[in-house]
């Protein structure tokens, strides 16, 4: 998970860094942090685009996960996503419909009105969610290997 956090520390919207690592076969595909539009000016630049208390201006990192897998033609199918935290519910609609197969999260974050644990659970199913944390309370999971 430490790939993820560094990963985050290029996020261009300070209100919430957040990172993504697509991987598969035991190879990282692609990343994806929280940022603005290609050409676009950044919230570090240009301030904070807010609607209903939630900025705007930027792309979830998922999002742009994916997309950067997209844009050099690298197939997400079978991927697992490891990210800071539990994806919005768009933004799991889109990694289930990109393929990616499950997702490792170190903490629950709900963005959007509506969302919450149990309805993104429960919206999801074809996707396993893992929380890192409890994964490695359980000895299946060294989140230690993962950290800086």
């Amino acid at each position: 998970m430490g790939i993820v956090d560094k990963v985050a520390e290029r996020c261009t919207c300070a209100r919430t860094p957040k990172g993504a690592v697509l991987v598969k076969d035991n190879r990282i595909i692609a990343t994806g942090y929280i940022g603005s539009v290609a050409g676009q000016p950044h919230c570090d630049e240009a301030g904070h685009q807010m609607v209903d208390g939630h900025c705007v201006r930027t792309i979830h990192a998922e999002t742009n996960a994916i997309a950067q897998a997209a844009r050099h033609g690298i197939s997400t199918d079978g991927a697992t996503c490891y990210t800071t935290v539990l994806p919005c519910s768009n933004c799991l609609k889109l990694l289930i419909n990109s393929g990616v197969i499950r997702v490792v999260y170190k903490e629950y974050y709900a963005p959007q009105p509506g969302d919450s644990k149990e309805t993104s659970h429960a919206e999801i199913g074809r996707i396993a969610l893992d929380c890192a944390t409890d994964l490695e309370a359980q000895g299946k999971f060294k989140l230690e290997r993962w950290m800086p």
